[in-house]
């Protein structure tokens, strides 16, 4: 008799475990964002400027750096670069694009950016329009603290050199003063803390 008890306590249990399991399911494929979601596991709540944070400033040790008033942005071909300040991107054209930022993670949350389009920028040095561009960061250790981007990417329209993020200056934790926005890239290599765009 025990063991008839045991048995109909386990099938109730699987069964209530599988209800469980069909009902997240049903939660997530009707609530893409939200707190039962697959699609968005890092919560946006407190998020600054309503986007998941992977890496802060303070993990990267760029805080500092990354705030200094006389923080300019080294653009150009080995020895012959020119230096830009915030004020100098402020006055250069600025585009704004609504772009994806996908996540290994498997997250991807849509987010309007402003700020110049690398193109532009790589004009000003007259890099070859077939040239890989590497980008450095402020940041001194990991394994994105540098990146590379093929030239189809560095001469899409839609990639920027991003200084603004949903209608507001970049939060430090974002990547302020300017990082990299580019169309069908993951997150890790959308640079943030700029320090340097060069010719590879």
């Amino acid at each position: 008799m025990s063991g008839e008890v045991s048995r109909r306590r386990f099938l109730w249990g699987v069964g209530g475990a599988s209800a469980l399991f069909g009902a997240a399911a049903l939660a997530h494929a009707t609530s893409p964002i939200g707190p039962f979601s697959l699609k968005d596991p890092r919560s946006r709540i407190g998020s600054p400027q309503d986007l998941p944070v992977n890496r802060s400033a303070h993990q990267a040790g760029v805080t500092a750096l990354a705030q200094d008033p006389g923080w300019t942005l080294r653009l150009g071909i080995g020895s012959a670069a020119i230096a830009l300040s915030l004020a100098d991107l402020d006055a250069l054209p600025q585009r704004t694009e609504v772009l994806p930022i996908a996540c290994v993670e498997g997250w991807t949350v849509d987010a309007t950016w402003t700020g110049v389009r690398l193109r532009d920028l790589l004009a000003l040095v007259d890099a070859p329009d077939s040239a890989t561009i590497r980008f450095r960061s402020l940041q001194q250790r990991g394994a994105f603290r540098e990146t590379t981007m093929p030239a189809p990417f560095a001469r899409d329209p839609l990639t920027l050199v991003a200084l603004r993020l949903n209608g507001e200056r970049l939060d430090l934790d974002h990547g302020y003063p300017a990082r990299v926005i580019a169309p069908g890239r993951p997150g890790v290599l959308q640079t943030k803390w700029l320090s340097a765009i060069e010719v590879a």
